[in-house]
């Protein structure tokens, strides 16, 4: 596996001539006389002065921080110095209130300088975190190796984490394990592919894309928002019985939010709901008629964002990792200081022990308090199947629209005619009578407007998703406008007069 060097990567991320050094002498550490000759044989291999280097440049002429480890100068490891260097560039990008690309390629901790290069992870992770809280961008590409307390400090922070293929990624490296408890680690979990299945990393992406990858990002979180689309052109919409919405709803073929990102936003970027555990919610970044957003998507069929699906699975339902998922993205949508936009399209909760001992009903309330309470613009969109926990799980947003065949209930409506009536024979009589379809929503005041189908959405999936972009696109717009305490009031009245008369 090849290594990729700090300045091949800085030259690779960066406009052509932009960057400027940060760097200023590295810190007397007092080194013995091994050590010190150590220093100075990394000097004269690298040409660096020390295991990192600093400073900023542009990406499409947007300023931004960078901070990148030289893994060949003594494995890329940091001691009090090179932490040193680290801290005071996060701390002046910062202040400087820009962007910040951190890429290790690292052992982990200098080991010739033991307990107190350990704990400088600390202060490095401090840093970060305090970037993270004036809600700038702390974007991370991992480089082969990345391992050790690098790793597992400013390593893991990111809002964004994408990795070089093939990298070699872990806590525990590899040779450290293999002498402590005698045996090789398993092969291919350390890897950066591994980790995007398992939704530790958001993407694998090679140095040719790193450029083009961050100028997305970094348009939809950093780039001012357009002047929305036209308002759609009012229609009536059809008052069909809610049993025709519940078996629309259900189309294998019926677009999801694949089929929004792909043909109704621009600039997506993927992140790692559409992998692993948490593959029934799509996680991404994007741009609605020029407005930016971070978008949370239940995916209730087998297929993900990084192709269109063909073939159909039966619809998979949501569990706890899902909801973890979610609220990793309600809290991204905070840090960033970005509007949210929830897709709900569920067949309902996962139902397994699996999903009880995971904490399944612990998950669906932690999302309703986080949603609620989220002190950005939040727009949810009932677009197909709402049924149970999961989908109440994303309702309570300041605007909700749904699609003409979007319906919300406790359970689908054979459960609740299973509980009633004792069979499921009366699930269209149900359905009627619960008003889960759209129009009663509306009329309930669950919803606030209805995105019409011509006459199914499975129809004509391009020209749906493109109408509900528009809408969506007018909603954030709206509540951009609105200054942030009268929306969360707003948002907080609104879910306490639900029902009342």
């Amino acid at each position: 596996m090849s290594r990729i060097g700090a300045a091949e990567l800085r030259d690779a991320a960066l406009d052509t001539g932009s960057f400027r050094s940060w760097d200023s002498a590295p810190l007397d550490v007092g080194a013995d006389d091994a050590y010190a000759g150590e220093l100075e044989r990394a000097r004269a291999k690298t040409g660096f002065d020390e295991a990192v280097l600093t400073g900023e440049g542009t990406v499409h002429g947007r300023r931004v921080a960078v901070v990148a480890c030289e893994f060949d100068f003594l494995a890329g490891s940091i001691g009090v110095a090179a932490a040193e260097r680290v801290t005071a560039a996060i701390e002046r990008a910062t202040a400087e209130k820009l962007p910040l690309l951190a890429s290790p390629s690292s052992g982990g901790t200098r080991m010739q300088e033991g307990t107190v290069a350990f704990l400088q992870m600390v202060k490095i992770a401090a840093a970060v975190t305090q970037h993270k809280r004036a809600n700038l961008p702390y974007l991370v590409y991992l480089r082969h190796p990345t391992t050790g307390g690098v790793f597992a400090s400013w390593g893991s922070l990111g809002h964004i984490t994408a990795a070089q293929p093939g990298a070699l990624i872990g806590f525990l490296g590899p040779r450290v394990y293999e002498q402590l408890y005698g045996e090789p680690f398993p092969p291919g979990v350390q890897t950066a592919e591994n980790l995007l299945r398992h939704g530790v990393i958001d993407a694998v992406v090679g140095l040719e894309a790193l450029r083009a990858t961050l100028n997305r990002a970094l348009t939809v979180i950093t780039g001012a928002p357009g002047e929305p689309p036209a308002a759609l052109p009012h229609e009536t919409i059809p008052d069909v019985p809610a049993w025709e919405s519940v078996i629309a709803s259900r189309r294998p073929d019926r677009p999801g939010v694949s089929w929004l990102l792909r043909e109704g936003a621009t600039d997506p970027v993927l992140l790692s709901g559409t992998h692993g555990d948490a593959a029934t919610t799509a996680l991404a970044l994007a741009r609605f008629g020029g407005q930016p957003a971070v978008v949370v998507g239940q995916q209730r069929v087998v297929g993900g964002l990084d192709q269109f699906p063909s073939r159909f699975a039966p619809a998979l339902r949501t569990g706890p990792a899902a909801l973890r998922e979610a609220r990793r993205g309600m809290a991204l949508a905070a840090g960033l200081r970005l509007p949210l936009v929830l897709v709900i399209d569920t067949a309902g909760p996962a139902l397994s022990a699996e999903a009880e001992q995971d904490g399944l009903a612990g998950e669906i309330a932690r999302c309703l308090s986080d949603l609620v309470m989220l002190d950005t613009p939040t727009v949810s969109v009932l677009l197909g199947q709402g049924s149970g926990g999961p989908a109440l799980a994303m309702v309570p947003a300041d605007r909700v629209l749904a699609a003409q065949h979007g319906w919300l209930a406790p359970l689908p409506p054979e459960g609740a005619s299973a509980i009633v009536f004792r069979d499921t024979a009366h699930a269209p009589e149900l359905a009627a009578a619960q008003g889960i379809r759209s129009l009663d929503l509306l009329r309930s005041g669950i919803v606030d407007a209805i995105v019409p189908e011509h006459p199914d959405a499975a129809d004509e999936p391009v020209e749906f998703a493109r109408r509900l972009s528009v809408a969506i696109a007018r909603e954030i717009h709206d509540l951009r406008e609105t200054p942030s305490e009268q929306r969360y009031a707003a948002r907080l009245a609104r879910y306490r007069r639900i029902g009342l008369r």
